[in-house]
């Protein structure tokens, strides 16, 4: 009998199966990272009109926001378009907008004078804002294409007397504007604040068609959002005008900042009428 053993075959290694751990933190991470840019996707395509607060005005403003660490006040970052101010009849030659004499005929006042005191307030309130502001003569070649976050001009009524009811101040726009929704959200504001801050009351019933139809409002960029404001009559506002300025200045800037921050206006009330 044959005793030879047949060879032994070495045992087969068993494989297993490895299961990674299930990890619903990374999960619930991934999932809030995808909803979060779905999210801001929508928010940035959706027609304007559908959010309250001009949301589409907010987001153009934090995407022309300047770079982290460069704002001069404070960490907010604003707007890198500037602010124009254009200081009425400035540097125009002898023009020097309404004329104010005494009995003798001396000149007293002018509203050049008045106009460029009042712009150089404003621009030192919005600087120390953080804000760039330029401020304009009346026929600055920069006018021409001129693109800002908005641009103010400022002028004055006459120094003659009118009537007693010749006081207050008056604001149009730049219906010309390719916004003409954000153009009245400026004057409204500039309504609101100045008369908030200064006391006068808004004079309606003498804006003019120079001032709906501004010479700087056609040579500006379309999409520069732009207003005029008479911050008063000569006459019967003087002594605000001259002897009180800064606040007056303080009314022009508050109207401006309530546009750039799309803050909110609190409506006019209505006068309850008693039976």
């Amino acid at each position: 009998m044959d005793t030879t053993s047949s060879p032994t075959q070495p045992p087969q290694p068993v494989r297993k199966t490895v299961r990674k751990a299930y990890r619903p933190f990374y999960a619930i991470q991934t999932t809030l990272f995808v909803a979060l840019l779905l999210a801001t996707l929508f928010t940035a395509w959706t027609p304007a009109g559908l959010f309250s607060g001009s949301l589409s005005e907010k987001l153009a403003m934090m995407l022309t926001a300047q770079p982290a660490g460069i704002v001069p006040i404070d960490a907010t970052a604003h707007p890198r378009l500037p602010i124009g101010i254009v200081a009425g009849h400035w540097g125009n030659g002898d023009d020097s907008g309404a004329v104010c004499r005494d009995s003798s005929g001396q000149v007293t006042l002018t509203e050049v004078d008045v106009n460029l005191k009042i712009a150089l307030l404003v621009q030192d309130k919005l600087t120390r804002q953080g804000f760039t502001v330029d401020v304009l003569q009346e026929f600055d070649p920069r006018l021409n294409g001129y693109q800002a976050m908005t641009l103010v001009s400022i002028h004055n009524d006459s120094c003659e007397y009118v009537d007693d009811q010749a006081t207050g101040f008056k604001v149009a726009a730049a219906m010309t504007t390719r916004d003409p929704n954000r153009a009245t959200r400026l004057t409204d504001c500039m309504r609101d604040r100045y008369q908030s801050v200064t006391g006068l009351k808004f004079h309606a019933g003498s804006i003019t068609a120079d001032m709906r139809e501004y010479h700087a409002f056609s040579e500006i960029d379309p999409y520069t959002i732009a207003g005029i404001i008479e911050t008063g009559f000569l006459n019967l506002d003087r002594k605000i005008l001259t002897e009180e300025t800064e606040r007056v200045a303080e009314g022009v800037t508050q109207g401006i900042l309530c546009f750039v921050f799309n803050e909110n206006i609190e409506p006019t009330p209505t006068p309850m009428l008693v039976p």
